[in-house]
């Protein structure tokens, strides 16, 4: 993707989020910085050719908590830009003092998985009759 439409879907991203697009740079490097009050702030770097994003931060505060997204960026298969950046966001909210959005899909299946058997589950044992 070329680096103009990077730097307008970050800026489009930063509309809906506490975050602001500080600086946008591609002549070394395709990296985009980022910052939220209070003190939050991270940088992309941008793929060019087969590279995968990078998430950063030079505030050694904010790095323990980029952790989610790197593991994120990592795993299996392409990622786009606002994927990285919402996987960020999701990261940093403590930080930015917003509420943990809380992954309940596990609490969903598990309580889908309580009780006794549906009428179309047979037991498994040995059946006295």
């Amino acid at each position: 993707m070329e680096f103009k439409h990077l730097v307008e879907a970050a800026e489009k991203w930063c509309s809906g989020n506490p975050f602001d697009l500080i600086f946008a740079e591609e002549d070394d490097e395709r990296r985009l910085d980022f910052y939220a009050e209070p003190g939050v702030s991270f940088y992309v770097l941008c793929p060019g050719g087969t590279d995968s994003f990078h998430v950063w931060s030079e505030s050694e505060d904010c790095l323990p908590f980029l952790q989610l997204a790197q593991d994120y960026i990592s795993s299996c298969g392409k990622k786009t830009l606002l994927e990285v950046l919402e996987k960020v966001f999701t990261s940093f909210r403590p930080l930015l003092g917003l509420p943990d959005l809380e992954d309940d899909s596990f609490e969903h299946y598990h309580a889908d998985m309580e009780g006794e058997p549906g009428p179309d589950h047979q037991q498994m044992g040995v059946s006295q009759q």
